[in-house]
């Protein structure tokens, strides 16, 4: 068009002028910019996020997480350190080697941290059986077969499901240990209740800062836990949470997820254990605790290596950043070739005599493209 045009509206040297012109237009209108605009950016963010201990897998969860309405956060190991200690036994039968055997066998047969924390707690006084049959039931505990006699270890719901009854001694210690934040394991038989459990899992320093950073980006956050109402309530209460659900299996985490993205809400979940996966794989963004299991990891678009809560916000943040930088890479593209291209073809000429060299232009197009690197590197210097 430029050649065209010279060719008609130019007069004696409208073929040369043409010529000059449309080659200056060929390399002024190189897309390099324009083409490094977002890769660069992209490259930046994650390589940034890389520093900060947060591991990014592809590009797309980098944008998305800006867009993060909701926020929906796992308790164990995500909220809390996820190194659980057992802080309390009491029998509700003499106690008996024999007992303490079997649990231990049981338990050491589970990856649930809580599990870890019973087979920590009984290793140096007990002793494993190989003959016990061991069932997993999802959510709420686990049931086994010894000596053709049926024991079950779990939460409130299996001890309930299973019609064992809970005294008024074992129900007012229940109560006092879930008002402390600790999470209560049962072990019963087919006929009574032998012993319970009280664990405690301390909560992360920066947990209670993160929330708060959260709700100051204006991010709706909930809570998810399968324990009991009275443990979710006050860890809830501690950390700033308004908004938590408790005794949710696994399943109830991923159609909670759906439930908010049919609001048309964009959905981050963030979790550690294995019961977390098929929720994070739902989420528009997942993002693991890299402290937590290898499933949950490998489900996530986002790993936080180090699980502090606080890289989550600073996560959300990159994702800001690195868009902000995109569009500024992508406005000057675009501004300097809605400048560059009518001046390389002459559109000066008429008005002072001025026609742009295809040296310059060369010269200007690789500034661009420099302009739009270092922009995408001055992404490094900006604060999560």
């Amino acid at each position: 068009l430029t050649l065209i045009a010279w060719v008609i509206l130019g007069g004696e040297n409208g073929f040369t002028h043409g010529l000059m012109a449309m080659i200056t237009v060929l390399v002024i209108a190189c897309p390099c910019a324009l083409g490094l605009a977002t890769p660069t950016a992209i490259m930046v963010g994650v390589g940034k996020g890389a520093q900060h201990g947060i591991l990014i897998k592809d590009a797309q969860s980098l944008e998305t997480a800006r867009k993060t309405d909701v926020i929906v956060l796992d308790k164990t190991g995500t909220l809390t350190v996820g190194k659980p200690q057992v802080t309390y036994v009491q029998w509700f039968k003499d106690e008996s080697q024999d007992i303490k055997n079997i649990l231990y066998t049981i338990e050491s047969s589970s990856e649930h941290p809580l599990a870890g924390a019973i087979v920590n707690h009984l290793k140096n006084s007990s002793q494993f059986l190989g003959e016990i049959l061991v069932d997993n039931v999802e959510g709420r505990g686990m049931e086994a077969t010894y000596d053709n006699k049926r024991y079950f270890v779990g939460n409130f719901a299996m001890i309930a499901k299973n019609s064992i009854n809970i005294s008024l001694t074992g129900k007012k210690w229940l109560e006092s240990r879930q008002n402390e934040a600790a999470s209560v394991v049962f072990f019963a038989d087919e006929n009574e209740l032998i012993l319970a459990i009280a664990i405690t899992d301390a909560i992360k320093e920066t947990s209670s800062e993160a929330i708060r950073s959260l709700i100051d980006e204006n991010i709706e956050v909930w809570m998810l836990t399968g324990d009991n109402e009275q443990t979710a309530s006050a860890v809830a209460k501690q950390v700033g949470i308004t908004n938590y659900s408790a005794e949710v299996l696994p399943q109830d985490k991923l159609e909670f997820v759906k439930s908010l993205q049919a609001k048309v809400k964009t959905v981050a979940m963030a979790g550690d254990g294995i019961n977390d996966s098929a929720a994070l794989a739902q989420a528009d963004v997942g993002i693991a605790m890299g402290t937590g299991n290898d499933i949950a990891i490998d489900t996530a678009q986002i790993t936080i290596v180090s699980g502090d809560l606080l890289k989550v916000p600073q996560a959300i943040k990159l994702s800001k950043q690195t868009v902000a930088t995109i569009r500024q890479n992508l406005f000057w593209a675009f501004i300097y070739n809605l400048i560059g291209i009518p001046v390389a073809a002459g559109i000066l000429y008429p008005v002072n005599g001025f026609l742009l060299s295809p040296m310059i232009a060369g010269a200007a197009m690789a500034l661009s493209s420099v302009s739009v690197v270092s922009n995408s590197l001055l992404l490094k210097l900006k604060k999560l």
